[in-house]
């Protein structure tokens, strides 16, 4: 019939709009996840160029998170990447995940008698790393406990979950103006002295464009664990760089171009570095006298007050396993609410762990809020939340 004849013309037509239209082409494009968008680049020359296009736009932080546990052959966390990564706008090229360690290690990590050996860390681990992008850099850690957002919006209310399955994977995409890199230093048997050349080698000396180190130390209960972290923290302690962490129970997975095996027994630290003039960050440590709403929401305050933009910023919280409800006398995520209501759209993420590492610093354009004499802040601590924001840029 006549009609036909319509329909074959505006489909031909349609065909020559997406063949040739590159704004329509990339105007369409832009709905599809980046997986689908990777598999739509190879359509033709035209649709790849429009791909780069979009994703070179695509700059702002996404994340994973799991709050339900499953079934027993495989972590919350798993599942979760295996089923978001296909909807998420980023391409990852740095990963953070963090998962609790009872359920990530599974039972047979304790109990190496019994037969049913639900899950170990490492295929734990090696499951997650297949997921993400060969090119990736990946740091896991394990710990007690997990601060995490649920994800669909940054204002969703961020959880203390202090037993149970859970864990979050923070998905960086590469971001005009910041470099994010993995860096990993693990207690020398024969030295006792660490060789401090390596911090050149992490750019973590002698890089003008430093703003925020993420430390973590594991095996902290190693004899000499601590001592190496001093060395570690104290020469990274200058005023113009943020330092915030903790102690976790140990990093599962550090995969970067100088990936390497190290000995179960070894204790270390590895950690994130976040360079890039844009880069503006502040931290608060709410000490052992914050025990109630009033004293919480307080540290909020001052943490408010550096004015860091709330746009494209991400929130850490290192607690210690002694804080969350039983030092609030058994109200719930106090911290997380606390730090909610004075940050209603940032996403916040962190972990319980074995100690914490920060102090009340502020690194924006100008520097410094506060010089605190010449003595060194205290870094290291315990019974204590570090509260850390991280601005990245403004985004297109």
């Amino acid at each position: 019939g006549p009609g036909g004849g319509g329909a074959m013309e505006s489909a031909a037509k349609g065909g020559y709009v997406l063949a040739n239209l590159a704004e329509v082409v990339e105007r369409v494009l832009g709905f599809l996840p980046t997986k689908a968008l990777l598999r739509a680049a190879c359509v033709c020359r035209l649709w790849r160029e429009c791909a780069r296009r979009t994703l070179r736009t695509r700059q702002r932080i996404a994340w994973v998170s799991a709050l339900e546990p499953g079934p027993a052959d495989n972590h919350a966390l798993v599942r979760a990447l295996t089923r978001e990564l296909e909807k998420v706008h980023v391409l990852p090229q740095t990963v953070l995940y963090i998962a609790d360690a009872e359920t990530f290690s599974g039972h047979e990590e304790c109990h190496e008698q019994k037969k049913a050996r639900k899950r170990n860390s490492k295929e734990t681990a090696l499951a997650l790393e297949k997921l993400l992008p060969k090119r990736c850099q990946v740091l896991g850690l394990v710990t007690p406990g997990i601060v995490v957002t649920p994800m669909g919006s940054s204002s969703n209310q961020p959880q203390e979950i202090e037993e149970g399955e859970a864990g979050f994977a923070l998905l960086f995409p590469k971001i005009d103006g910041v470099k994010i890199h993995t860096f990993h230093f693990s207690k020398d048997v024969k030295n006792r002295v660490f060789d401090e050349s390596k911090f050149a080698e992490a750019g973590l000396k002698n890089n003008p464009d430093l703003r925020v180190v993420l430390l973590f130390g594991y095996n902290s209960w190693k004899t000499g664990a601590t001592r190496f972290l001093h060395q570690i923290v104290n020469p990274l302690n200058e005023k113009s760089i943020i330092l915030a962490g903790g102690q976790v129970e140990s990093f599962t997975s550090l995969t970067s171009e100088n990936s390497y095996a190290q000995p179960g027994d070894a204790c270390g630290v590895v950690g994130l570095a976040f360079s890039g003039p844009q880069i503006q960050s502040a931290t608060v440590l709410l000490d052992q006298d914050v025990a109630d709403e009033r004293t919480a929401e307080a540290a909020m305050q001052r943490l408010k007050a550096a004015n860091i933009p709330e746009h494209n910023t991400i929130g850490f919280m290192f607690a210690c396993v002694g804080r969350g409800y039983r030092h609030y006398k058994t109200k719930r995520n106090m911290e997380a609410d606390a730090f909610r209501k004075f940050f209603p759209n940032v996403p916040l993420f962190g972990f319980f762990g074995h100690g914490e590492i920060g102090c009340d610093r502020i690194v924006t354009g100008s520097f410094v809020l506060r010089e605190c004499n010449d003595i060194k802040d205290d870094l290291l601590h315990g019974y204590t939340t570090v509260m850390t924001l991280i601005h990245l840029g403004s985004t297109k």
